[in-house]
């Protein structure tokens, strides 16, 4: 959905077409309804820059949820070696991209991605 109404919820730009976030596969491939009713009554309306930020924060946000619950020896997306080292590479992708934007992103900081990389880099993975 597009709205050129209104101001972006996160950085407050006015003038440039709104979107918002509600179906979609989260990083895992899981499906997700944001929207949904009995969850968000009031959605977010974000610019283009702002909704990539939210995508990037919503794919750290899965990866550490699976690394907590691997951590935690919960059953985890991550104990497959192929999810482990997807994760690890997309961790290192949002680094760049947030070391390379020119402002700060609303919704992530570059450290709390470089520690989950920490935590990640020391676990030993079971073939």
């Amino acid at each position: 959905m597009d709205s050129a109404a209104g101001s972006c919820n996160a950085c407050g730009a006015t003038g440039t077409a709104l979107m918002k976030l509600s179906l979609g596969k989260d990083f895992f491939g899981r499906t997700y309804d944001r929207l949904s009713p009995s969850t968000d009554q009031s959605p977010k309306w974000y610019c283009e820059g702002c909704s990539m930020q939210k995508n990037l924060q919503r794919d750290f946000r899965d990866i550490l949820g699976e690394f907590d619950k691997l951590m935690a020896g919960q059953g985890s997306a991550l104990s497959a070696q192929e999810e482990f080292q997807r994760a690890s590479l997309r961790l290192r992708e949002i680094s760049m991209i947030l070391n390379g934007t020119a402002g700060h992103s609303p919704f992530l900081t570059a450290a709390d991605v470089t520690q989950l990389i920490g935590r990640m880099q020391t676990t030993t993975m079971q073939a």
